[in-house]
């Protein structure tokens, strides 16, 4: 954890760089604020405030709801999105010790509290940057397959198998975001059994 911490700590250092020119992208493209912050669960429930660069405009429609987040996407945060440049502020929760490396991804409080007692598993690791299901599909997914993967990984999860994701990580900022058969074996596996459903 403490090496997590550090490493982190070093590679927002190194990305400083990056960061400013992406922040003066999002200045130009969407305006302020260049970040965007909210409050996730963190492990064993711990609320903790998650911040990645903002993706979308704050864009409301004559009653004052928010339009549907596709309308309200910009072009570089639609390209932040795709190659998970937007998630590199996050290595601030990391250095900070509220998340790790690899890991679920944080929730809401209120989406894992919906959750029951598969949210209550969940959250027994600390969440990540990147994870299990963001290599295997992500937004291609149902909640109820990523949660299937998050307990897998819960379940299985190692040194060899956080290595793995890292790699796949890349992977999918390069190549983008598409469904893994390696994938199918845990969903079944870890899927949600009827009593968790009626737990949730």
């Amino acid at each position: 954890m403490r090496i997590g911490r550090i490493t982190a700590a070093l590679a927002l250092l190194a990305a400083s760089p990056v960061l400013a020119v992406l922040a003066g992208f999002i200045l130009v493209g969407q305006g302020r604020p260049v970040l965007f912050r909210q409050a996730r669960s963190g492990q064993h429930g711990v609320p903790f405030t998650l911040v990645k660069f903002r993706s979308m405009r704050d864009a409301r429609d004559e009653a004052g709801h928010l339009l549907p987040d596709a309308e309200r996407t910009t072009t570089i945060g639609a390209f932040l999105r795709r190659s998970r440049l937007d998630e590199l502020p996050g290595l601030w929760n990391v250095a900070r010790g509220e998340m790790n490396w690899i890991g679920p991804r944080p929730l809401l409080p209120e989406t894992i509290h919906d959750l029951g007692e598969r949210g209550r598993r969940r959250c027994e690791v600390r969440p990540g940057l990147t994870g299990y299901s963001q290599i295997s599909g992500n937004t291609l997914l149902d909640l109820d397959d990523k949660i299937a993967l998050d307990l897998w990984y819960v379940e299985h999860r190692s040194p060899r198998l956080d290595a793995s994701i890292l790699a796949r990580t890349i992977g999918v900022m390069v190549l983008g975001e598409r469904l893994r058969h390696h994938a199918n074996s845990a969903i079944a596996a870890g899927g949600p059994s009827a009593s968790d459903r009626a737990n949730s």
